[in-house]
């Protein structure tokens, strides 16, 4: 699985404050450490950049390129400062922040062809979040034409079905399941087409020492319907030796809670019990609670 480190952002505010004081350091070592911990790519997510746009991402992209020879996913909805990056990339890049809504389409997707990248498109449109596994197909198969009728291959578009976090209970729920069947689904669609999630959307609003599990957890069950690539963070030690097939045992737990086995809790340790317990919340055998590893 691609791994797109994710740990530079700026909603950090120790990243944040080095954007804007223009200190290279925090971006260096962050940058320095994902490459280390494994990361295929290195995130710049700079939010909406709406000041000094072209100035501040191509500091920060010098930055990053002067620590680490990865290519550069480009997180930002301004595509003034998106092509501002693109022209300075080293490597291959990844604008990773095109969509099905129609601004979106008209100027972000241009730019993957006028730059020959590949390109993150969610499943997201002019109405909204579709809202079911179906309406997120059809908005996803409209953007490929679309970005097909421009020039772009299929095989340089990464799909994204947008994780809503499972904090949210009943609804986040469902959308953990749909977006398992829209991965496993879409390859047929769309031959050579590819697919990412921002893993971490399926912990936010929980407490921050569980956030870990769900993660872990999620992504050998997304993994097993054949996701190509995680935005996630690579600092989480367990969880690149998940994604690395280093722990072959708690991935064969996971896949037979999916597949519904029944698994005698009393004969696992408390850590694989825990990933039992998890798989089934992000399957909705279990309802939901920040308490969920206590039942």
């Amino acid at each position: 699985m691609i791994i797109v480190g994710e740990n530079i952002h700026v909603i950090a505010k120790a990243v944040s404050d080095a954007v804007k004081a223009q200190e290279p350091k925090v971006i260096k070592d962050l940058a320095r450490a994902q490459a280390e911990a494994g990361a295929d790519y290195i995130d710049l997510n700079m939010g909406p950049l709406s000041k000094a746009p072209e100035e501040s991402i191509q500091w920060v992209v010098k930055v990053v390129q002067d620590a680490v020879d990865l290519p550069l996913s480009l997180d930002t909805l301004n595509p003034v400062a998106t092509e501002a990056a693109l022209k300075i990339c080293k490597q291959r890049a990844l604008i990773n922040s095109a969509s099905g809504k129609t601004a979106s389409k008209e100027r972000m997707l241009p730019l993957a062809k006028q730059y020959n990248c590949d390109v993150v498109v969610s499943v997201i449109n002019d109405s909204g979040m579709p809202p079911d596994v179906e309406s997120k197909v059809e908005s996803i198969m409209d953007t490929v034409a679309y970005a097909n009728e421009l020039g772009i291959p299929t095989e340089d578009i990464w799909v994204d079905p947008i994780i809503l976090p499972v904090s949210t209970g009943g609804e986040g729920q469902r959308f953990s399941k749909d977006s398992l069947e829209f991965i496993q689904m879409v390859p047929d669609l769309l031959p050579g087409i590819k697919s990412i999630v921002g893993l971490s959307n399926i912990s936010n609003g929980v407490p921050a020492e569980l956030r870990p599990m769900l993660n872990r957890t999620y992504v050998i069950m997304l993994a097993s319907y054949g996701l190509y690539s995680a935005i996630a963070d690579p600092l989480d030690k367990e969880l690149m030796q998940l994604v690395r097939g280093d722990m072959p045992e708690i991935v064969q737990l996971i896949r037979k809670t999916m597949d519904g086995e029944d698994v005698d809790l009393s004969s696992l340790s408390e850590r694989e019990g825990h990933y039992v317990k998890t798989t089934k919340v992000l399957t909705g055998d279990i309802l939901y609670s920040d308490a969920w590893l206590e039942s």
